[in-house]
This record gives C-alpha cells, sequence and structure tokens, in this order.
C-alpha cells in the first residue's frame, strides 16, 4: 500500500517540477484541509492566501469585507496570490473567490500553475460552512439560499480549473490521494501533447 501511495505523490511532484498547485472552490471545498495534506504528501510548503492576506493586513477577512469591501478585498487578494505564484513550488488554497476574478486566473494560468477544483455538492458544503459563523459572504436572509446561488454563479468559472477532483464525505487521507493521482495523471497527457 505504502509503495502505491509514495510512487503517486513522487509522479505527482515530478509533474508539478517548479510549478505551483492552486486550489480552487468553494468555500467548505476542503481547499485548506486537503491543500495541506498534499503538500506534506509533496514535501513542499502549503500557503493558504486568505492566512497570508489577514497577515499582510493584520485584519481578519470579515473585518476586510465590512471595512472595505468586496472589490477593495478582492483587489488585495489579486496582489497577494501574484507575490506568492512568483516562486514555487508550494500548494496555495485560495480564497473561494479568487479564481473568480479574472485577474487572478490569468495570473494562475501565465505562472504555469496547475488549478485543481473541489467540487462539492451543496450539502456537503453547507453541511461543512454551517458550523462556522466566519463567512461574509454568508450573512444573509437565508445562508443556504446564498450558497446555492454562489454555486450556480461560480461552477462554470471553477470549471476552467486544469483538474477537478471530487470534495465528497470520505477521509482527509484519500480526499488528497485522490488529489495526488490527478495531478500524477497529468504527465500521460504532457508527453502527448
Amino acid at each position: 500500500m505504502t509503495e502505491t501511495l509514495t510512487s503517486v505523490a513522487e509522479q505527482a511532484r515530478a509533474v508539478l517540477g517548479r510549478r505551483n498547485l492552486v486550489f480552487v472552490g468553494l468555500m467548505g471545498a476542503g481547499k485548506s484541509v486537503i491543500g495541506k495534506l498534499v503538500a506534506q504528501s509533496l514535501s513542499i510548503p502549503f500557503v493558504d492566501t486568505d492566512a497570508e492576506i489577514e497577515k499582510v493586513s493584520r485584519m481578519t477577512i470579515p473585518e476586510l469585507f465590512s471595512s472595505y469591501g468586496e472589490t477593495e478585498f478582492r483587489a488585495l487578494e489579486t496582489r497577494v496570490i501574484e507575490r506568492l505564484m512568483r516562486n514555487g513550488p508550494k500548494v496555495i488554497s485560495t480564497g473561494g473567490g479568487a479564481f473568480i476574478n479574472e485577474n487572478t486566473r490569468k495570473q494562475i494560468r501565465a505562472s504555469g500553475a496547475i488549478s485543481v477544483w473541489l467540487k462539492a455538492d451543496l450539502d456537503i458544503l453547507w453541511e461543512r460552512v454551517s458550523k462556522r459563523d466566519n463567512r461574509p459572504l454568508l450573512k444573509t436572509e437565508n445562508p443556504r439560499q446564498t450558497l446555492e446561488n454562489l454555486m450556480i454563479q461560480r461552477y462554470p468559472i471553477y470549471a476552467e480549473a486544469d483538474l477537478t477532483v471530487p470534495s465528497i464525505d470520505v477521509r482527509k487521507d484519500v480526499m488528497a490521494n485522490s488529489v495526488l493521482s490527478a495531478v500524477a495523471d497529468m504527465h500521460h497527457e504532457s508527453r502527448l501533447s
């Protein structure tokens, strides 16, 4: 068992080379949790863009949203992601709205990074996000409906990611392994092109 796991991680690492692996998807999809595990398997650093934004601005994401609004927040997010993209390899977990920003998508592509969409269904996302009260975009009358609306708006854009991995209710290490396998499988395609 361990042999195959190592080889999947090794293959994924070889495919990645000096590039970054960027996780995209909605809040609750597991980008930070799975991202950390994937980074450990690949023995490369993990960065969460939300944590990075909080560090540089010395404010929490909810504080930034209420003080400056979403537009300013997105501009800051784009700058932070641009800086993180400059050198690799590392695993980068992005906020739910980051990939929706066209500039950020262009930066991710231009840097040669591999983007992975963790695609979860509404029930799973709701189950995960409704436990915590730190989601500025869900401060609405009907947060579940808001979440569903975000899915409708954003899923066609997330679908532009290089890889799509279903985020399902399985153990975190199983999910991380699905991501590693998806990345490892990319080397078959790159040989052809």
